[in-house]
């Protein structure tokens, strides 16, 4: 028995990972551990989960200190019953906050974040190994700039050392973790955190770890000075996390940038672990992108073969899995952090045409995931008609009273007061036939009917 128990050790991403005193995790939605398939596969490959958005501000306090915790319950128990570690994601995150925090004044605001970091650690105090205290507070480009936000226009940069002081306070016993994406290689921004980092060490503020969540993909890949980056911020004496992995495409390339994060993730004793953000490709946030390890049948890809052999793992040769219909916009995510339970779907819109003769298509709605106050959806547009589209645009209506916090692979607008989405530079051009996705978080409760939607070629 013992023997048998070793070889299955070797041949799961979890154990081979704990060989190498590491932790392998991945982003779970509540809504799929009712899925046999995907509950065995997180609990056959997996030793440490991140809960997708459970843990959010929207889902955990929807009005203010009324705590809704019963979503993100079930993740933690299904995690403590397999002995996973389980990572708690997020406490103070610009996106899907609930309306009424944006409208607080600055005093209200403070008591207001306090009390929900203070509520959300003391309610799982002893159950999370590490939290995401505050997420993405920099602004992308060359500037080094702190986001625009409630918290940082209201309280200023203060906010954020605030934040895990109150977290400290909560629960001493958790790793204090500042996470964020395009911090992956050495940059304007991953230096604005490294700076935040090291001056938080040099004055005693709590910070036990920095998350990279290292979403890539063919025109923001795996950055040659990676294991560098890494290693800089382990220098200054805290933890480093791969927080929410995935990689677009198929195939050799993508495997061999998983990899690559893998061995750079050993080649860093700080480099305590690696999260992928999804177990399957059919839930991925970017599904169109076919980012994960998993094939939308359950089936293991080659970049999973690549990173059980980065870890020392063995398990044979897996098939091919899916291939990519297009990549994201460089890497960044609205936190990366979407996707979830299976709710309703449906396909409206018979299909649109005009420009180019012979230029039609379709746009169908399907909620992939929703938590309470708020819920994802995909958007599938398909080329309907005889000719190829250079350019579409879908638009709908959204229920009354509810907004789009993110929208990825296409441009958000408004027309004629409908909500529009246009294709992204890279997802426009569709041959007769072929179809692409974009998606979105909302605020709000999921439709039990899908909107009617449009699609415009143009």
């Amino acid at each position: 028995m013992s023997m048998a128990g070793s070889a299955h050790a070797a041949s799961t991403l979890g154990t081979a990972a704990a060989a190498q005193g590491r932790y392998f995790g991945t982003a779970v939605a509540a809504g799929h551990l009712s899925e046999s398939a995907y509950a065995s596969t997180l609990d056959t490959e997996f030793n440490a989960v991140t809960p997708e958005n459970e843990m959010k501000w929207d889902a955990t306090e929807p009005s203010r200190n009324s705590f809704s915790f019963a979503s993100a319950d079930q993740i933690v128990s299904h995690a403590q019953s397999q002995n996973m570690k389980i990572r708690g994601h997020t406490l103070v995150w610009y996106s899907q906050l609930p309306s009424w925090v944006g409208g607080l004044a600055a005093t209200d605001l403070q008591t207001a974040m306090d009390n929900h970091i203070t509520q959300l650690m003391t309610h799982y105090k002893g159950k999370i190994y590490a939290w995401d205290v505050v997420n993405e507070a920099f602004q992308d480009g060359g500037s080094g700039a702190r986001r625009s936000s409630p918290f940082q226009d209201k309280l200023g940069d203060g906010y954020i050392e605030h934040a895990f002081r109150t977290a400290r306070a909560a629960d001493p016993n958790a790793k204090l973790c500042y996470n964020d994406y395009n911090i992956d290689g050495v940059n304007a921004k991953s230096t604005a955190v490294y700076t935040m980092v090291k001056d938080f060490k040099a004055r005693g503020v709590p910070i036990d770890c920095v998350g990279f969540q290292g979403h890539f993909n063919s025109a923001s890949p795996v950055p040659s000075d990676y294991q560098a980056n890494l290693q800089r911020f382990a220098d200054l004496g805290v933890d480093v996390q791969i927080t929410e992995l995935d990689v677009a495409g198929s195939g050799t390339a993508q495997a061999n940038s998983y990899a690559t994060v893998v061995r750079s993730c050993l080649a860093v004793s700080r480099c305590t672990g690696i999260t992928v953000w999804g177990i399957t490709d059919k839930y991925s946030w970017r599904s169109s992108d076919t980012p994960l390890l998993f094939d939308g049948n359950y089936a293991k890809k080659p970049a999973y073969d690549a990173v059980l052999s980065a870890l020392g793992g063995s398990g044979g040769t897996t098939s091919g899995g899916t291939t990519n219909g297009g990549t994201t916009n460089g890497g960044t995510t609205n936190g990366g952090t979407t996707n979830g339970g299976t709710t309703n779907g449906g396909t409206t819109d018979g299909g649109s045409s005009g420009g180019t003769s012979g230029a039609a298509c379709s746009a169908s709605f399907g909620v992939v995931s929703s938590w309470a106050g708020g819920y994802q959806v995909t958007v599938t547009v398909k080329d309907t008609g005889t000719a190829a589209l250079s350019a579409w645009t879908a638009a709908w209506t959204e229920p009354q009273g509810e907004t789009i916090a993110n929208l990825w692979n296409a441009v958000q607008g408004s027309a004629g007061g409908q909500t529009t989405a246009h294709n992204a530079a890279y997802n426009g051009t569709l041959a007769p036939g072929a179809s692409t996705t974009f998606g979105f978080v909302a605020n709000g409760t999921a439709p039990q009917t899908p909107p009617a939607m449009t699609c415009q070629p143009s």
